[in-house]
Parts: structure tokens; C-alpha cells; sequence
């Protein structure tokens, strides 16, 4: 009796499992039906990425239809059916596309930038645990609708078309993050027996938080580079209004202007680029004394030949503003000669001797400086002046209409073109 029992029990189970498990056979003949239209289909979302992403360094991508191992697995693993042969069952990673950023600002760039461009469905953030001993990549991923417009043509693909709520997965990483999901994907992801020693974990985890120190390094450094380039403009501006006007800049006006900078984290105290960003910085401000002295500190540690190129140019235009001109001279001599390509160093050395009135040496520097770059608007300009002041209007001439086409077309050039034309 009890085996008749267990016999009768084992065949209900049995209909019950075999009725309810999906057709593999069935559910790959309509997969790779599929496949050339989803690849399609991510193909376009792609271009749509190119073509409005925007950042200062553009990333790359990556796409990916899902294999239909996994595929499979995952509609097990999630009890799903698939009744119809013609019926495709739509995950919501079947098509997937990479964004790789260069640093980790960003991310949170594209991400916002993705918001503009799709309706968005979900955003997961993955990240690593609070526990030391795990291991896992860091990762936004975001599942977005398929517009209209990505969609390719049924007549293509013989009527095919995805559900209404059908979503592309698109993923948002570091160029570090990346790498370290893809070994992370082969070691553990893949693998059917996970590491399961303690100092093993351990060491993969020190891999992954060493990776991840060094996005935040690679940021702060490239957060750094902005504060000291904003620096550096707002210096160069300065100089260039000293020599407009030939006056000492208002207080108020460098106040102002350094405030909307603002001022960078600082780093390790006493490192030249540190000791750089404060003598900007005060020179900015306007205490030229103190970025003078701070420009010396520098180059009297004898650093390589290409810092002194920079300090001695920097500290050339501190010497400049404060109407020291043989000491500005000087150094923007001594920058020069420690970076022949100089051609910034050269240009300033040729406003100097304009200056000084000495128009042939102010011709000259001009004439080098634009040897090594001829795409200085400016430099023509200047050299127009020298031109007209030692009576060369022929020369004159042509180095107007160069600043001209070179995108100088502001009062004074137009100003300089008339004077030349009238002396023609």
C-alpha cells in the first residue's frame, strides 16, 4: 500500500514539474530570431549615446546582447514560462550598453545627461559592501524605455517588434571600475566554486578598494588641474589687462574675480604644485610680494628645466603687473631658454620690449613666438603695432588681416586696420 502510495505521489509530481518547465529548444529558436533585431536595436541607442553625450573627455562604450546561456538561466531561475513559440520572453537586460567614463565626476554627468535623453525606468547603484572581506564592483546601472526612434524597421526583420515595456540596461563606470568588473566577472561571477579561503578574499577585496583608491586619487588630481587652471586664467587676465591699460589692477576687481574661483583642497604641504597653486593664488589676490617670493622658493630648489619654464613665465607676470619690466624681462627670457616651444614666454618677452618702446627686439620675440605656434591672434596683433610703430604698414597690414582671420575682430583691431589703411 505504501509503495502503490509513493508510486501514485511521484507521478503527480512528476506531470506537475515536466507541465510547468520551459521549452529550451523552443525559447532558443525564438532567441536568436531575436538576436540580429535586439543587436540592431542597441546598435541605435548606441549612435543616440554618441551623439549627445558630452563630457571633456568622451567616453567609450560597449554593447552587448545577452548570450543565450545566460539567457536561459535566468528565465529558470525566475520560474518564467514561454508558451508561444512566436513570443519572445523580454528581460529586462537583454540588450546592454557600457558607458566608460575617464573619471568618476563623470558618471554623475551621464547620468544626468541620461535623464535628459530617455524615460527612465530604474537606477540601481552597485557598489561594494560595508564588509572588508567582499568583493564586488562599483556600477550604476540604469534601465531606460526604447524610444520610437531606436527601434528598427519590422519590415526588416519580418514583422518582429519588442513589447511597449521593453528597456535597454545601460551601465555607467570608470575606465577602473570597468576592468575590475570584467576580472571580477571571469574569477567569480562565472566560476562555479567562488573563493572560499579567508586571505584570498581578502586579497581580491585590497585589489578592488586599491582600484577604487585610485579613481578618487585620479579625480582629486583632475579636480586639482580645473582649480589651478582657473588660477592660471585668472592671472593670464590679469596680465593682459596690465598691459591694456598699463595700470596696477584694482583690488576690488582681483578680489572678486578670485572669489568666484574659488580655492582647491589642499594637498600635501611644501610639493611645487602645491607651492605653485599659492603663489597663483596670491597673485591672484593681488599680494604680489608673497607670489614673488613663493616663485623664488620654487626655483631655488632647482627643479627640472620644465618647472622652471613654468615659474619663471608665472613669476615674469607678477614681475609685469607690480611694472617691474627688467625683471619681467628676465624671466621671461630664462623661460625660454629652459623650453625652446615656449612660444607664451616668447610672446610676453615681445609685450615687454613694446613697452619699452624697443619695437625691432619687440618684432623679433613676436616673430619666434609665432614660429612655434601661428595660430596666435594676439601675437599678429602685437606684432601689427610693432610694425606700425617703426613704419612697416605693409607688414603691418598683413598681420591685421591674420589676427582678423584668427577671430580677432574686437574695437582695437579694426582701430589698428584703420590707422594702417590710412597710412597705405
Amino acid at each position: 500500500m505504501a509503495i502503490r502510495t509513493f508510486f501514485v505521489f511521484s507521478t503527480r509530481m512528476k506531470d506537475i514539474v515536466y507541465d510547468t518547465l520551459p521549452l529550451k529548444a523552443q525559447i532558443q529558436k525564438t532567441y536568436e530570431l531575436y538576436v540580429p533585431y535586439l543587436a540592431q536595436t542597441a546598435q541605435n541607442i548606441e549612435k543616440l549615446l554618441e551623439k549627445n553625450i558630452v563630457l571633456a573627455s568622451q567616453p567609450t562604450y560597449k554593447v552587448r546582447i545577452k548570450a543565450f546561456r545566460s539567457y536561459y538561466k535566468k528565465i529558470l531561475r525566475l520560474k518564467m514560462q514561454n508558451t508561444d513559440a512566436a513570443t519572445l520572453v523580454c528581460l529586462t537586460d537583454m540588450m546592454g550598453i557600457r558607458i566608460i567614463c575617464a573619471f568618476l565626476e563623470d558618471t554623475a554627468v551621464v547620468l544626468e545627461q541620461l535623464k535628459q535623453l530617455f524615460e527612465i525606468k530604474e537606477i540601481e547603484r552597485k557598489g561594494p559592501a560595508q564588509n572588508f572581506k567582499e568583493f564586488e564592483y562599483e556600477s550604476t546601472h540604469i534601465l531606460v524605455k526604447i524610444p520610437q526612434s531606436c527601434l528598427p524597421d519590422e519590415k526588416d526583420f519580418a514583422g518582429m517588434r519588442l513589447p511597449d515595456a521593453a528597456v535597454c540596461e545601460i551601465q555607467i563606470r570608470t575606465i577602473l571600475q570597468d576592468a575590475w568588473a570584467e576580472v571580477e566577472h571571469e574569477l567569480v561571477y562565472k566560476s562555479e566554486f567562488s573563493p572560499f579561503d579567508l586571505p584570498l578574499r581578502r586579497k581580491l577585496a585590497s585589489i578592488n578598494a586599491s582600484l577604487t583608491l585610485a579613481d578618487i586619487i585620479f579625480q582629486e588630481i583632475r579636480d586639482y588641474q580645473k582649480k589651478l587652471q582657473g588660477e592660471v586664467n585668472e592671472r593670464r587676465r590679469i596680465f593682459y589687462e596690465k598691459v591694456d591699460e598699463l595700470d596696477v589692477i584694482k583690488k576690488e576687481v582681483q578680489k572678486t574675480a578670485s572669489e568666484k574661483i574659488g580655492r582647491v583642497s589642499m594637498y600635501v604641504k611644501g610639493t611645487i604644485d602645491d607651492l605653485l597653486l599659492d603663489a597663483i593664488h596670491a597673485h591672484n589676490d593681488g599680494n604680489l610680494l608673497k607670489a614673488i617670493e613663493i616663485y623664488t622658493q620654487i626655483i631655488e630648489a632647482s627643479p627640472p628645466a620644465a618647472v622652471l619654464s613654468v615659474i619663471h613665465k608665472h613669476r615674469g607676470m607678477a614681475y609685469f603687473t607690480e611694472s617691474e619690466y627688467e625683471n619681467a624681462l628676465e624671466d621671461f627670457k630664462a623661460s625660454s631658454s629652459y623650453d625652446a616651444k615656449n612660444f607664451r614666454a616668447l610672446y610676453y618677452e615681445g609685450i615687454v620690449h613694446s613697452i619699452l618702446k624697443d619695437n625691432k627686439l619687440a618684432i623679433k620675440s613676436f616673430s619666434k613666438s609665432l614660429a612655434i605656434n601661428e595660430y596666435q591672434s594676439h601675437a599678429f596683433y602685437r606684432r601689427a603695432e610693432a610694425y606700425y610703430e617703426e613704419g612697416e604698414y605693409d607688414k603691418a597690414l598683413a598681420d591685421v588681416i591674420a589676427a582678423k582671420k584668427l577671430g580677432m575682430n574686437d574695437e582695437t583691431c579694426n582701430v589698428l586696420h584703420a590707422k594702417v589703411m590710412e597710412k597705405l
